[in-house]
């Protein structure tokens, strides 16, 4: 997941000083308080990112360790913004992912850095965050996206993310069937990879065997 851009949230410079900071956020919580826009599940959301953002730059510690992660993700040139948590927005970094992934070379990929960007990304809050607007079929796209990206992943970390695809799935019979299917289909691919590098093994050394026996004078 992306570090959400607080000050973006706000509007504001990150030069902003404490009053610039309480100033604004008093406008944009005027604006989206929820009482102001019938309970709006996109407006809620929005709510909910200022007054976090509104939390965390005015408290002096979560301030300084907001401000250290935000120089890191810079110095490595990540994006540093992540718009508010919606259906849409989640798809569209399913998408990307799952579109980096497919252009990485399998054998040198992170990919204990992939499952646990796959997990950020449809972690608990984000779950709960995507239910409440009730778009199944956003939510099936979301998980076709993350299938499609976690294919490289070793079997030993195939359960984690899959319990996390069946927890966005959870009412959706339609979604945990295509999980079923998926967990199934990687568990036999992986298992026909295991045999045949086995099979490779084994014709290797009969060979060297053959190579070593026919040389004998």
């Amino acid at each position: 997941m992306y570090l959400k851009d607080y000050y973006g949230i706000l509007g504001i410079e990150p030069s902003a000083t404490q009053a610039d900071i309480k100033k604004a956020y008093r406008r944009l919580a005027h604006w989206h308080h929820p009482d102001k826009t019938s309970n709006d599940a996109y407006a809620a959301a929005l709510f909910a990112d200022i007054k976090e953002a509104y939390e965390i730059l005015t408290d002096p510690a979560k301030k300084e360790y907001y401000l250290q992660q935000r120089w890191y993700e810079q110095s490595i040139g990540k994006r540093k913004k992540q718009d508010t948590i919606t259906p849409a927005g989640v798809l569209l970094q399913a998408l990307e992912l799952e579109k980096h992934v497919s252009q990485l070379d399998v054998f040198r990929m992170d990919k204990t850095g992939l499952q646990q960007y796959i997990l950020a990304l449809i972690s608990d809050e984000v779950t709960e965050k995507l239910q409440a607007f009730g778009d199944a079929d956003t939510n099936r796209e979301i998980i076709r996206a993350v299938s499609g990206a976690m294919k490289p992943l070793p079997l030993d970390t195939l359960l984690p993310v899959s319990n996390q695809l069946r927890k966005l799935a959870a009412g959706d019979t339609t979604a945990m069937g295509g999980i079923d299917m998926m967990v199934s289909r990687f568990t036999q691919q992986h298992r026909r990879e295991r045999y045949s590098l086995l099979v490779i093994i084994i014709l290797t050394l009969a060979l060297c065997l053959l190579i070593y026996f026919a040389s004998r004078p």
